[in-house]
């Protein structure tokens, strides 16, 4: 035999030994319910808990009690080519390199899309998902609900930003949140102390509880909230009550419901692939604070909506004016700046900003979900995830590598990431 054929032979069994091999784990598929097949929940009490969280995330409208409201895709989607030679994304964490495969090895990410002047550079699906699922936004949809209120504004259905509350949601009248101005509710600065520590026994869980159950009725618990710890529009404090507040305002002030104005508005004109849908609570209103679903190519779509600062297939969406006073650092007061409003990121309307000197913004919700925007650079990358905890210190680790992650697709792709 021949020494190339007995290198050819040499290679082909690297090759079956390889193949043989099982497949590298995906992190805590065990307890996220791999061996079950990653089942949805089977109730509204335990859609949220393992092993139903990445079934339930990404399918929420097979839970058994979930109420929603379909937003209609495009009749034409917009196209999204795939890069031809996409470059490697590699970047750096606690002085290590990583590449963007041991990224997805080290997290518990369920879909990866990374966008550069609208083409597909990289696109991951894990934990068996497959492109067709609606990942749940949690607090990414306050976003959503910041964009459907430039859009009242443009068509005048909200008159102004600093009309309060209670001139368009009437039921709030004679309450703190019904005093507050929309203005002062985007950049989430009432005042007021909405409670939210994910334990179980805040603000937010009594908020969640209502919605679900209709007792006590959701309106009722924003009407509770009135200890103040600032004067209102002074200070940044997270609170969802506060989108919640908006989306009542959204309703009231256009006769309409939010599904309605995302499709109409938003998800129809921007050429969204497939059907979305809000969550609703037990009153049929959209949860503003945590209740958009949609696929990760269309996520995808909405970030690059926002790098094309609000236009879609020619047309301007979003008014820019009110996309730049949402997302640019410059635009916000000094206790809204980026290591002002938090030690690291600036909020704007419902968008958090980054101490960069290059405009970027990203939308967040807990559990790693997550789209970020570089408009100037054409850069956008979709994060959907499981991480174990909603936020806090037990994630913090999930959360840095992730900035930092986010970072090397920048300096990956010719973004640019230098800071202020």
């Amino acid at each position: 035999m021949t020494s190339y054929a007995t290198h050819l032979l040499r290679l082909l069994a690297c090759a079956l030994a390889v193949a043989a091999l099982p497949a590298a784990a995906e992190p805590d598929e065990d307890a996220l319910g791999k061996s079950l097949g990653y089942p949805v929940g089977t109730s509204l009490s335990n859609w949220y808990d393992m092993p139903y969280r990445v079934g339930s995330w990404s399918a929420l409208d097979k839970v058994p009690g979930v109420i929603i409201r379909t937003v209609p895709r495009a009749a034409t989607p917009a196209a999204l080519p795939r890069a031809s030679q996409p470059p490697a994304i590699k970047y750096r964490y606690r002085n290590l390199g990583y590449t963007l495969d041991e990224y997805l090895e080290r997290r518990r990410i369920t879909g990866l899309l990374i966008l550069k002047n609208g083409e597909i550079v990289a696109e991951r699906y894990r934990y068996g998902r497959q492109d067709d699922a609606r990942f749940l936004s949690f607090s990414m949809a306050k976003s959503v609900t910041s964009l459907l209120v430039g859009m009242a504004l443009q068509r005048g259905a909200i008159a102004s930003l600093d009309d309060p509350a209670d001139k368009y949601v009437k039921d709030l009248a004679g309450s703190p949140y019904g005093a507050t101005t929309v203005r002062q509710l985007l950049r989430m600065s009432s005042g007021l102390r909405f409670t939210e520590r994910y334990d179980g026994q805040d603000d937010v869980a009594r908020f969640m509880r209502a919605s679900a159950t209709g007792n006590p009725s959701p309106l009722s618990v924003l009407r509770s909230i009135t200890d103040r710890h600032a004067p209102a529009g002074e200070k940044f404090v997270y609170a969802s009550g506060e989108t919640e507040v908006l989306g009542r305002v959204l309703a009231a002030a256009t006769g309409r419901s939010m599904a309605e104005l995302t499709a109409e508005w938003l998800w129809q004109p921007m050429g969204a692939e497939h059907d979305a849908f809000w969550r609703l609570g037990a009153d049929r209103q959209e949860q503003a604070m945590g209740g958009f679903n949609a696929s990760l190519r269309d996520w995808g779509r909405l970030g690059l909506l926002l790098a094309n600062d609000g236009k879609a297939g020619g047309a301007q969406l979003v008014p820019r004016d009110y996309l730049l006073d949402a997302t640019d650092p410059a635009r916000q007061p000094c206790a809204f700046a980026p290591g002002k409003a938090t030690p690291y990121f600036g909020y704007g309307y419902q968008f958090w900003l980054f101490p960069l000197k290059e405009r970027s913004f990203a939308l967040q919700g807990v559990h790693g979900q997550t789209v970020f925007v570089q408009p100037a650079t054409g850069i956008v990358m979709v994060q959907t995830a499981a991480y174990a905890n909603a936020a806090g210190a037990q994630e913090a680790d999930s959360y840095n590598e992730r900035t930092a992650f986010w970072l090397g697709v920048l300096d990956s792709l010719g973004g640019r990431t230098e800071r202020n």
